[in-house]
C-alpha cells in the first residue's frame, strides 16, 4: 500500500468527531465482511490483552488460530498500547 494513502485515510479518520459520524463512515468505505472482521480483530487483541488462551479466542470468535496469532505478534511489536 503506498503510504501517502494510508496517511490521508488517518486524517480523514481524525476528522471524524463522533460516532454516527465514524459508522456512517465505515459502512460507506468498508464492505461488511470487513465490518464484520475488523471489530473481531480489536475483540481478539482485547482478549489476548486479558491473557485469554489463543484457541478459546479463536473458537469463541470463529476465526482461524491463525488470525489470533497474528493479534499476538502485533502485541509483542509493541503494538496495541492505547487498546
Amino acid at each position: 500500500m503506498e503510504r501517502k494513502y494510508l496517511i490521508e485515510l488517518v486524517k480523514v479518520l481524525l476528522k471524524i468527531k463522533n460516532q454516527k459520524e465514524m459508522i456512517d463512515f465505515l459502512q460507506g468505505i468498508l464492505t461488511p465482511k470487513e465490518l464484520e472482521e475488523i471489530p473481531k480483530r480489536l475483540a481478539i487483541v482485547k482478549m489476548l490483552k486479558k491473557g485469554i488462551p489463543q484457541k478459546q479466542i479463536a473458537e469463541k470468535l470463529k476465526v482461524g488460530i491463525a488470525t489470533v496469532t497474528r493479534g499476538s505478534n502485533e502485541i509483542k511489536k509493541g503494538r496495541f498500547k492505547n487498546i
